[in-house]
């Protein structure tokens, strides 16, 4: 009968530290409080904690990913859009993800929206759909700064759509087919200014080169002469006719100088 309190006193003690015994994995941290006191963050491996005077709470570190909530927002052009996002962030400080805030995930994710919502207010449509990197950046950089006093980083945020509304899309494409029309303008512009500019080299380059202008005839009557045409239409270059024009004008000149012209008054006159 003595052995019974001996046997009573072991077995309590085998389940005290039984239940003292505490596995602690690789991607979790314990953080220890005795006597409601912050003692210490443990693990990972075994970890001992005294029951009834010390408690235990395991922190997750591992990469979290939070689907951010369409959020309604105006931007800087006033333009009404929706906007979702998604959030990457882990925790870093185990002590202070506990002590410091009583729920670190739904701050986070609070916190997330809201930054989400500001951040949409200072870019406008245009910066936003070409730029979603940058956009993506300040929400991130806002966030880090917020969040680091609860010991948690972000790791990445990913704007995934920006829904518009169906008149904005409409304006949006008609603007696009402008922009579209602008830039064909211009380039039938410029190409028309520079095919100009390179058959003024060419006409300057001929009119300075004796007989550039006849070879030039003569090579065109050649490529028309390859041509199966019934009908040839045969341009007479100015250059070619300017010296018998003038030889005829200076014939007619010679003979107009070399006539005396002489006037008959009518009959019957005083």
């Amino acid at each position: 009968m003595i052995f019974e309190p001996v046997l009573i006193l072991v077995f309590l003690a085998a389940f005290l530290i039984f239940w003292s015994l505490n596995i602690i994995y690789e991607y979790q941290r314990a953080v220890v409080f005795t006597l409601g006191r912050f003692s210490q963050v443990k693990g990972p491996g075994l970890v001992i904690v005294i029951p009834l005077i010390q408690r235990k709470v395991r922190v997750d570190l591992r990469t979290q990913v939070h689907d951010v909530p369409v959020q309604e927002a105006i931007s800087r052009d006033n333009v009404s859009i929706k906007v979702d996002a998604v959030l990457y962030f882990r925790v870093i400080d185990a002590a202070k993800a506990f002590i410091h805030v009583q729920d670190y995930f739904s701050a986070t994710s609070k916190l997330a929206q809201t930054t989400l919502r500001s951040v949409i207010g200072k870019h406008e449509l245009d910066q936003m759909l070409a730029e979603r990197d940058k956009l993506n950046t300040d929400i991130q950089d806002i966030l880090e700064n917020q969040v680091a006093a609860w010991g948690i980083e972000v790791i990445n945020v990913e704007v995934r759509d920006i829904l518009l509304t169906d008149d904005m899309i409409r304006a949006i494409a008609r603007q696009a087919e402008a922009e579209r029309d602008r830039r064909a303008k211009i380039i039938h512009a410029d190409a028309e200014f520079q095919a100009a500019q390179t058959l003024t080299n060419a006409a300057t380059i001929l009119a300075s080169a004796a007989g550039g202008m006849q070879l030039r005839y003569l090579q065109t009557l050649s490529e028309i002469a390859r041509e199966n045409n019934s009908t040839v239409i045969f341009p007479m270059p100015i250059d070619i006719v300017k010296p018998f024009l003038d030889i005829v004008e200076h014939a007619a000149a010679t003979r107009g100088s070399g006539h005396a012209v002489t006037i008959t008054p009518p009959s019957g006159a005083a």
